[in-house]
């Protein structure tokens, strides 16, 4: 019965337990973890007909992107920065506001 109380109060309770807690737990996240990984892999093949249709009918390409560059007005543009963190955002925009319509007339 000594004997017993000393393993119980020695280092098997202090480093085995735990231990053997971890082993448990660990293999068990494991499993897990392959588990999603083997079914993420498995989804990831199967594709909606739908969606694949839909992909195939909106193929961009660059001349199609090369024609809207040519087509937009980069000569007038305009740099307009948002508010920085210390400024309210409403009367930042009321003095734009205020200076585009001052600006017009």
């Amino acid at each position: 019965m000594e004997k017993l109380r000393r393993l119980w109060r020695g280092r098997t309770m202090t480093f085995g337990v735990p231990l053997l807690l971890y082993l448990i737990g660990g293999s068990f996240g494991l499993r897990e973890f392959a588990q999603i990984r083997y079914d993420v892999h498995k989804l990831h093949g199967k594709v909606d007909p739908a969606l694949k249709e839909k992909l195939k009918q909106n193929t961009v390409t660059l001349e199609s992107e090369y024609e809207k560059l040519e087509k937009s007005n980069l000569d007038n543009w305009e740099n307009i920065r948002g508010p920085s963190l210390w400024e309210d955002s409403r009367t930042v925009q009321k003095q734009r506001r205020e200076a585009l319509r001052l600006k017009t007339e």
